[in-house]
């Protein structure tokens, strides 16, 4: 029987010392968590960094037909896919982390797979955020970006061989692809037939790039805004009021 005293039994683990209870010595419920959460992230970094070895880094993404303002377009986009999966000729990939451009945020290459400009733009169908502007109805209206003939050197065309494919794969052809014919300097009797790329009309959408012969295309897609100059205000260009 326990020992008493005035008649108090004292049971064991009734005294106030037993009472104090010492905290278990090591690392708290809360800084274990926030361990492991530093070390969720560092596994993540690190996983990125993996997955982003050896990927090329892109300056400009070409986006699908229909596609907002860069900045309205990345905050708008949702990054599900639909647009990717309504795509019949897979010309629209999934940006990955550390390519350059925002991960999840669709995209062509179009030395790879161009858009082809189906009439019914099933990729503005399918989006459902407004990232891809249903108010295009008119594939020959969108505006991926703009082609440009980037290495005069290297077109063969330039050199004076007899090279069409970039003006025959146009779509717009005619209007937004041209050719202009010069004397060849070199000769003095042969043609040069130079591809002329109009941006009132082109759309952006690759197939010159993708179908260019060289190893290396001398003609890309590239960003509107930092390929159009602008013209000041003050010029005025009477033959073009003339034509109005």
């Amino acid at each position: 029987m326990p020992k008493t005293t005035a008649g108090i039994s004292k049971e064991p683990g009734n005294s106030a010392d037993n009472k104090v209870r010492r905290k278990p010595e090591g690392i708290s419920r809360r800084g274990f968590l926030t361990a492991g959460n530093l070390l969720g992230i560092v596994a993540g970094t690190a996983a990125v960094s993996l997955i982003s070895l050896g990927q090329p880094k892109r300056s400009y993404a070409q986006r699908p037909p229909g596609a907002l303002a860069e900045m309205k377009f990345i905050s708008r986009c949702i990054k599900c896919g639909q647009c990717i999966r309504s795509c019949p000729y897979d010309s629209i990939l999934m940006a990955e982390p550390g390519s350059g451009i925002a991960p999840g945020t669709p995209y062509i290459v179009s030395r790879k797979i161009p858009c082809y400009m189906c009439p019914d733009i099933p990729c503005v169908a399918a989006c459902p955020s407004g990232a891809l502007d249903k108010g295009l109805t008119d594939i020959n209206e969108s505006r991926m970006g703009l082609a440009v003939l980037t290495d005069r050197e290297t077109c063969i065309a330039l050199k004076g061989f007899r090279c069409e494919v970039c003006y025959n794969a146009c779509p717009l052809i005619g209007k937004a692809l041209t050719l202009e014919y010069w004397v060849n300097p070199r000769t003095g009797k042969h043609s040069i037939f130079e591809p002329v790329i109009h941006s009132d009309a082109c759309t952006g959408c690759g197939k010159c790039e993708h179908t260019c012969i060289l190893d290396k295309t001398a003609i890309k897609v590239l960003d509107i805004a930092s390929t159009k100059g602008l013209l000041g205000s003050h010029y005025r260009i009477g033959w073009e009021r003339e034509r109005l």
